[in-house]
């Protein structure tokens, strides 16, 4: 699977494939026509009271994605849904925090990375 992370502020780039935007709230100052997101789950991004409790503190970050990936486990659908969409093509993750390394797009790439073979494997074992 090609799953990629970016700033939402960088210049868009064709090659970015689905660009699915995984904030919980719209990127200050942003247009529609400026983001250029296929499609906004903001379903998948952590929940109100851990993007608050993390405040992009690195020394929290570890526990930041345990906390994170126990709320994506609860959201199977949404989760299934995005890695069927990677299986097609490449995805870009877009985020707007300023940490380009600790940030839910990058955890979010590591959970489906970690979850995307356990879920092919669970695919080809329903055909």
């Amino acid at each position: 699977m090609d799953i990629r992370t970016k700033r939402v502020y960088a210049p868009f780039d064709p090659r970015d494939g689905l660009r699915v935007l995984v904030d919980r709230v719209w990127p200050r100052g942003m247009a529609k026509e400026q983001v250029r997101a296929d499609v906004w789950l903001k379903d998948l991004a952590p929940g109100t009271a851990l993007r608050k409790w993390f405040g992009h503190d690195r020394s929290r970050w570890e526990e930041f994605k345990i906390r994170y990936f126990a709320e994506l486990d609860a959201r199977s659908e949404a989760v299934t849904s995005l890695l069927n969409e990677a299986a097609k093509g490449p995805v870009t993750l877009l985020f707007s925090a300023r940490d380009a390394e600790c940030n839910q797009a990058v955890a979010l790439k590591e959970y489906l990375l970690r979850y995307g073979e356990r879920w092919a494997q669970h695919k080809l074992h329903k055909l």
